[in-house]
């Protein structure tokens, strides 16, 4: 099993098997995120999803998710407004 030091849990926990999110933000979640994080954020992804009528075919709605990832694992977002 392997451990990382969460930092949306500020807790060691077990870490994800294998990055489960493409690119430089998927590195950084895969090196600081733990399963339970990340299912407390596919949980609120699918609030998300269903509250906002996203297609995660569109590219806003997908920039949005994106966003909104960030802003939950790590606290760091932008400004979310313009998207729509």
């Amino acid at each position: 099993m392997r451990t990382v030091r969460c930092v949306k849990l500020n807790k060691e926990a077990e870490g994800l098997d294998f990055p489960l999110y493409p690119g430089e933000l998927g590195k950084k979640i895969y090196k600081y995120i733990s399963k339970e994080a990340w299912q407390m954020w596919m949980n609120k992804q699918t609030i998300l999803i269903n509250e906002n009528h996203l297609s995660l075919a569109n590219p806003k709605s997908q920039k949005f998710l994106k966003l909104e990832l960030d802003e939950f694992l790590f606290g760091e977002s932008e400004a979310i407004e313009e998207l729509f």
